[in-house]
């Protein structure tokens, strides 16, 4: 018998049962998922404003009483005063009207009050959970370190956009940005690992899957914060033909930072290159575990699908220019490509023991 037929019915392991409640699990489970959809929302938004140049048209963080907007004109011509008084934005946007002004505006005090709102609707459902003895010993550990990563994205957030706040940059910090964007990342996947465990579903255990997924894993995630880097250099913008760039294999500046580190940061030719080069290997990688585990795992066809589709809808959105449309279809279908890995890596992890 080969090894891929021995390995073909791998041996169902029950959902770890110490997580999930007595009672209310299917109500704790559609609230993971609403906060993970709210997420996902969170950072579709985050990206439009990104991509909109609207992520420092407010200088200010008030967590409470920034919930509101300016509520007349004489509010209005304040965040405006405010806006132009940072010396990069006054020069990248000179002639700017107030009403152009409100409509960068909007889409970072929408980026705001949807993270207040997550707050919120994580925060009271849990205090209910607690209260009516619908979580348990093991669960809520997880549930209160979501909450705190909630607490600690919006830190993580003003420091982001601190960093463009009376400077010389006419945007945020690239990897401050990459920072932000990953640790969603990882809030949206926990979410999504705690609401596969609550399901009561078994898994299917294999060394060899898990070795894939894992891989995958790595891979992904590296590639999200590569194509964070992109996006907050406006990287995505510079090089658009394809599969060369600028006509060369390699471009020219690709080290021509000092430091030499500099350039994974803050070089628009290095970052998107060693975006490419990623995206390359995680389609080659998807493509062999797909072929390798097709008779033990089918998900990895799926999830090599999704990356194959994925790469696509990348070179289309550079040859275009990273069009708004495009761009954030880029980063919606990104985070469902991570999410389809994540399912892979829950599903095939080892039995501890």
């Amino acid at each position: 018998m080969s090894d891929a037929v021995a390995l073909a019915a791998p041996v169902a392991e029950p959902a770890p049962s110490g997580l999930i409640p007595a009672k209310g699990v299917g109500l704790v489970r559609a609230w993971l998922l609403l906060v993970a959809v709210m997420v996902y929302a969170m950072i579709l938004v985050g990206g439009a404003t990104r991509l909109t140049d609207s992520g420092l048209s407010i200088t200010e963080w008030k967590p409470l009483l920034g919930a509101l907007p300016p509520m007349s004109d004489a509010g209005w011509a304040d965040a405006f005063a405010k806006y132009k008084a940072m010396t990069a934005q006054a020069q990248l946007n000179a002639g700017m009207n107030l009403s152009e002004f409100q409509g960068i505006y909007w889409w970072e005090w929408s980026h705001r009050e949807l993270g207040r709102a997550i707050g919120v609707v994580f925060a009271v459902p849990f205090l209910f959970f607690l209260l009516t003895k619908r979580t348990t010993r093991a669960l809520t550990p997880h549930l209160i370190a979501l909450f705190c990563l909630g607490g600690l994205q919006g830190l993580i957030g003003w420091w982001m956009v601190s960093s463009g706040v009376n400077t010389d940059l006419t945007s945020v910090a690239p990897y401050r940005l990459m920072t932000h964007f990953c640790l969603a990342l990882f809030i949206i996947a926990y979410c999504f690992w705690l609401w596969l465990s609550l399901g009561g579903k078994d898994r299917a255990p294999s060394k060899q899957a898990y070795g894939w997924a894992s891989a995958l894993i790595w891979i992904a995630g590296l590639q999200m914060a590569l194509g964070a880097l992109v996006a907050g250099l406006d990287a995505g913008r510079g090089y658009i033909d394809w599969p060369l760039m600028n006509g060369e294999v390699v471009p020219h500046t690709f080290l021509s930072l000092d430091p030499w580190w500099r350039n994974f940061l803050e070089n628009e030719a290095t970052t998107q290159f060693m975006h490419r080069i990623t995206a390359y290997t995680l389609l080659i990688v998807a493509g062999l575990a797909a072929l390798r585990l097709r008779k033990i795992e089918g998900d990895f066809i799926v999830a090599a699908s999704l990356v194959l589709l994925q790469a696509s809808l990348g070179v289309m959105t550079l040859i275009n220019a990273a069009p708004l449309n495009l761009s954030l279809l880029h980063q919606a279908l990104g985070t469902v490509v991570l999410l389809s890995i994540v399912r892979l890596v829950w599903k095939t992890v080892p039995a501890k023991g």
